[in-house]
């Protein structure tokens, strides 16, 4: 810097230096801005997006794109190993089984008809794998968003009103929440499919009734913090109701741990369903769900290992995309993580 630079710095007028050192370099944001920004570092959480958005996807499109249906039964093709086509030369996607010690084109074996491929192999009654394990997919995921429905529509209102309520009201919503939190959940499981037909309705019934209790007891710890801070005092001075201030000032302020919890809870919930399918208590067939897929896959795991693989496979990016976008969220929407 020359000398008649830091001269003219020296010898500027004070108000204008007091005004060079509180400009704001930082461009404003708002909130999900800001939040945006975060996440967008976090290299994990945007590819765990990324990959569930597939998964999403292809439990859609899957189920239409193979040719077949999800409880077509071919007996004659029952048990048959991948098959891939362009992959005849590669190892788990050739239609080749290691029977006795020897590598056996099993499509041949049974004289399946030249161009019939079978892409995750069949099951047991000859049913397409990779239909069934797309469409478990499908069954799994509506699940887990039913369940956080019911966390979004029970959770938070039952949570921010007895935290706002406070009192007596707070006491008494709190007892009843200790006493549902109580029954396991296995428990009111197994009550559903007494009372219903076992199903996709009795589990989600049984989900959903425990599901919403954690979200209920997170709300109402942030919004025991708030509810006490000048905004909302202002809005009570103003003649703001009890709605208004619920839904207009405090869920915005609580709308990131909503969301975290909402990402944890969509996993737990088709982790649980997964847990159901596998002793039995699950979807009843010719449906099927990914921890069906599993527990009828684990039954012939030494001599069909494909059958239980890829159910599994999906299960596990499914969890894991959920969990690491959960933990980008959280990591996002925490004030003290900002740069």
């Amino acid at each position: 810097m020359t000398e008649s630079k830091i001269s003219k710095e020296l010898f500027q007028p004070a108000h204008i230096q007091e005004s060079e050192h509180e400009k704001i370099l930082r461009p404003s944001l708002t909130f999900m801005q800001d939040s945006w920004i975060r996440i967008r570092k976090n290299k994990a959480a945007l590819v765990s997006i990324i990959v569930l958005s597939l998964v999403i996807i292809m439990a859609f499109i899957g189920p239409l794109i193979s040719g077949y249906t999800y409880s077509e039964q071919t007996t004659s093709n029952a048990s048959l190993p991948p098959k891939v086509q362009g992959f005849d030369n590669m190892p788990f996607w050739n239609g080749k089984q290691n029977i006795g010690g020897e590598e056996v084109d099993v499509y041949k074996q049974k004289n399946v008809p030249e161009g019939t491929y079978y892409w995750f192999g069949t099951d047991t009654l000859g049913r397409d794998q990779f239909t069934r394990v797309w469409k478990g997919t499908q069954i799994s995921l509506f699940i887990g968003f039913v369940a956080a429905f019911f966390d979004l529509l029970v959770g938070v209102t039952y949570g921010m009103i007895s935290g706002y309520s406070g009192g007596r009201v707070d006491n008494f919503m709190q007892r009843i929440l200790e006493v549902a939190s109580a029954i396991p959940n296995l428990v009111v499981v197994i009550l559903m499919l007494l009372v219903l037909d076992p199903g996709i309705m009795s589990i989600i019934i049984a989900i959903a009734m425990t599901s919403w209790i954690t979200m209920a007891r997170v709300v109402r710890g942030q919004v025991l913090k708030l509810k006490d801070q000048e905004f909302v005092l202002a809005s009570k001075t103003l003649g703001g109701s009890t709605p208004s201030i619920l839904f207009k000032h405090l869920l915005p302020n609580v709308s990131g741990v909503i969301i975290i919890n909402v990402m944890f809870s969509i996993p737990s919930a088709i982790f649980f369903e997964a847990f159901l399918g596998f002793i039995g208590l699950g979807i009843p067939a010719p449906q099927a769900s990914l921890g069906t897929l599993i527990s009828e896959g684990y039954k012939t795991l030494q001599v069909l290992p494909y059958m239980v693989l890829y159910p599994t496979l999906v299960l596990c990016i499914i969890m894991i995309a959920f969990n690491l976008i959960a933990d980008g969220l959280r990591d996002a929407f925490d004030p003290k993580m900002r740069d």
